[in-house]
C-alpha cells in the first residue's frame, strides 16, 4: 500500500529547504501541488474506513461563532462571560466532551457561539478526534481562536490544523475562473500583475489533469491560492485572534506577547477583562448590519431590527422574512443611508441595503 504520509513529508522537507525565487517558483509550485494531490488521495483512503461518532449542533440565531483552541485555554469560561450559557469549568484538560452552545445578544443581534473540545497538534489528522471538532467549524459564520497567553507558541499549531482542514481565515475567495475546454491548451488572461508566471500555472494545472482550460486571473494570487480555487473544497471566514488568561501575566508581558502574535484582543473570561470590547469586535467582524421595517400607513418599529449582513440586497432580506417573498414582492420604499430620498420607490430586488435603513415592503 502507497505510504501518502510519508510521500508528504518528503516533499515538505523539500520545500522547506527550497528557496524561493523566480528560479525555484516553478518547481515549488509543481512540489505543492503533488502534496495537494497526495491529500486527496490519503483523505479518499481514510473515508473508505470505519466512520467516528461526530458533533452536530442545531444553527440558531443571525450567526454562529465557534470557539477554537487547545485544552484548558479557558474556552468554557469564554462562553459564561459571552452568552447565559452554563458550560462545565475546571482547571484540567478535556472538560467539554461536547458542543455546547450559548446566545450573545448585542444590539439587537443574537449570535450562536459554540464552545467545543480542544484541538492539539495532530487534530487535522484526527489526534483528539480533533477531525470532528474541526468540522464543526467548517459550519460556522466566524471563529474566535483562543491563545492561553502563556503558551503562545500555541497559535502556530492551532493556524496550521486550521489550514490543513481546508478553512481560510481572514482571507477571501480568489476572483479566478477556470472553465475547462475540450481543445487548445491552457489559455491564461489577467487584469492584474502577479508573481505566479503563465507556466507555473499550467505545470499546477496539468498536476491536477487539467490540460484544456481557460484561465482568467481578476486578484493577485500564489500557487497555495490557485491550488485552493483548482481544488475548490476551501471554506473561507473571519476569525478573531484572542489572547486569553491576561490576569495571569503582568500587563507588559501580555502585551509583548500581543504584538509578536499580532493577536486582535488580550482578554481575561474570568476576571471579565475587555469582555464588552470583545462583544463589539464580534458583532463587527461578522460584519453584521441593522435595519428596520414598516408597514405601509404605520411608524416603523425600531425596537427590534431584523439583522443581516454587510452588503445584503432587499432580495437577502425578502428571503430572510420569508420565502414567498420573492414570488410575490411588487417594489419597496426605502428611507435612511441607502436611499436618494426619504420613501425612494425601487422596483429592483438588486439594491444593496445599508445600516439602519427602513424597508416598507410590497407585495402582490
Amino acid at each position: 500500500m502507497v505510504d501518502y504520509t510519508e510521500q508528504i513529508k518528503k516533499f515538505q522537507e523539500e520545500l522547506r529547504t527550497t528557496k524561493y525565487n523566480k528560479r525555484t517558483q516553478h518547481h515549488i509550485g509543481l512540489v505543492k501541488a503533488k502534496i495537494a494531490r497526495l491529500r486527496e488521495k490519503q483523505e479518499k483512503r481514510k473515508k473508505t474506513g470505519k466512520r467516528r461518532e461526530g458533533y452536530s449542533v442545531k444553527r440558531s440565531g443571525d450567526a454562529t461563532v465557534i470557539i477554537l483552541g487547545f485544552p484548558s485555554v479557558g474556552k468554557s469560561t469564554l462562553l459564561n462571560a459571552l452568552t447565559s450559557a452554563k458550560s462545565d469549568i475546571a482547571d484540567y484538560a478535556f472538560t467539554t466532551l461536547s458542543v455546547i452552545p450559548g446566545t450573545l445578544e448585542y444590539k439587537h443581534a443574537k449570535i450562536q457561539i459554540l464552545d467545543v473540545p480542544g484541538v492539539m497538534r495532530g487534530a487535522s489528522d484526527g489526534t483528539g478526534r480533533g477531525k470532528e471538532v474541526l468540522s464543526v467549524m467548517r459550519s460556522a459564520d466566524m471563529a474566535l481562536v483562543l491563545v492561553d497567553v502563556n503558551h503562545p507558541e500555541h497559535l502556530k499549531i492551532l493556524l496550521n490544523e486550521i489550514y490543513n482542514t481546508n478553512i481560510r481565515i481572514n482571507q477571501h475567495k480568489p476572483d479566478v475562473r477556470i472553465r475547462k475546454t475540450s481543445r487548445n491548451g491552457i489559455r491564461i488572461g489577467r487584469t492584474v500583475k502577479t508573481e505566479i508566471i503563465n507556466n507555473t500555472i499550467k505545470t499546477i494545472l496539468k498536476e491536477f489533469r487539467i490540460h484544456n482550460a481557460e484561465v482568467l486571473i481578476r486578484d493577485k494570487i500564489n500557487e497555495d491560492q490557485l491550488i485552493d480555487i483548482i481544488e475548490d473544497n476551501k471554506v473561507y471566514m473571519p476569525a478573531l485572534i484572542v489572547l486569553s488568561k491576561s490576569d495571569t501575566v503582568s500587563k507588559e508581558k501580555a502585551e509583548k506577547i500581543n504584538r509578536r502574535l499580532g493577536a486582535d484582543i488580550i482578554v481575561s473570561a474570568e476576571k471579565m477583562i475587555r469582555i464588552d470590547e470583545l462583544k463589539k469586535l464580534i458583532f463587527e467582524k461578522l460584519r453584521l448590519i441593522r435595519i428596520y421595517l414598516k408597514e405601509p400607513g404605520k411608524q416603523p418599529d425600531l425596537e427590534e431590527p431584523l439583522i443581516i449582513y454587510k452588503n445584503s440586497t432587499v432580495r437577502d432580506v425578502c428571503e430572510k422574512l420569508h420565502k414567498d417573498f420573492i414570488s410575490k414582492f411588487r417594489f419597496v420604499r426605502i428611507w435612511g443611508p441607502s436611499s436618494r430620498f426619504p420613501g425612494q420607490k425601487l422596483l429592483s430586488l438588486k439594491h444593496v441595503i445599508k445600516d439602519k435603513d427602513v424597508l416598507e415592503i410590497h407585495l402582490r
